[in-house]
């Protein structure tokens, strides 16, 4: 459920009552742990967190003009994401996370490639949450990106 929301403001302000703690919550997880380097903007039709063209001049290789995605943290329709590339790119980090949920939540772990549902607000791992962001900086993201994705 992409929005079409052109300000982060505008994009929080759309986001359903009963979740706007939660996410209020989780955005402010990210920004208090996410590495120097990362901008946050909206990508994607969410709150995006990438690097800009300034520290990575050839931006995203699928769209290039856009800068590196790295996180994005969405409101959809059943729950709340977390998008990650980190994960989806770098095995020991998965493993890492998967390894780690289980010490922080009760609630069985609903994950894509990148995507990690919330589907109760009030179950978010914050702690852990915040431990993922800082686990990989800029230029680790960079160096991951161009060894898995960029051919």
């Amino acid at each position: 459920m992409q929005s079409t929301a052109t300000s982060i403001k505008a994009y929080l302000e759309e986001i359903p009552e009963e979740r706007k703690i939660a996410f209020t919550k989780l955005r402010e997880t990210i920004l208090k742990n996410i590495p120097k380097g990362f901008v946050e903007q909206m990508s994607y039709g969410m709150i995006g967190y990438v690097v800009p063209h300034s520290i990575y001049p050839d931006g995203y290789h699928c769209e290039p003009k856009l800068p590196l995605p790295f996180m994005g943290i969405a409101s959809q329709k059943n729950f709340i994401a977390l998008y990650h590339m980190g994960i989806y790119a770098n095995p020991e980090l998965l493993n890492w996370f998967v390894t780690e949920y289980p010490k922080h939540s009760t609630q069985k772990l609903d994950m894509g490639k990148s995507c990690i549902r919330f589907k109760k607000a009030d179950q978010i791992p914050f702690e852990l949450i915040a431990a993922l962001v800082q686990k990989m900086s800029v230029q680790e993201w960079i160096t991951c990106y161009e060894s898995v994705f960029k051919k």
